[in-house]
């Protein structure tokens, strides 16, 4: 069964720092390529930062670059989003996702199928 689970979203000041985890509970996603998402309120869902299969390639969305990062531990089947000098625009539901191919690279063009349930970060002034 396909299962991915996000955790560590939570109530930030502007500043602060968060991980996000995202474990693929059905061992069923290492050799995928991993990305993450986000939604606020009232906006579309946007792409925030992508990895490749291996880890060798990362993707990121203007605004976080420099601030969040993407990594992977395979043997958890975990990907993590670290997330620093956070601002009150970072505000949404976090999702991790993966791509429906073995092929894919991470990047934003990249067609994802498998979602997590979402995780609420709230960044405060």
């Amino acid at each position: 069964q396909v299962q991915l689970v996000e955790s560590g979203g939570g109530l930030v000041q502007a500043g602060g720092s968060l991980r996000l985890s995202c474990v693929d509970s059905g061992r069923r996603f290492s050799s995928y390529a991993r990305g993450w998402f986000r939604q606020a309120p009232g906006q579309e869902r946007e792409f925030v930062a992508g990895m490749g299969r291996s880890g060798g390639s990362t993707y990121y969305r203007d605004s976080v670059k420099g601030r969040f990062i993407i990594f992977r531990d395979n043997a958890k089947n975990t990907v993590y989003l670290q997330m620093n000098s956070l601002k009150p625009e970072d505000t949404a539901v976090y999702y991790c996702a993966v791509p429906g191919s073995l092929h894919a690279l991470g990047s934003p063009e990249d067609s994802y199928d498998y979602w997590g349930q979402g995780t609420q970060v709230t960044v405060f002034t």
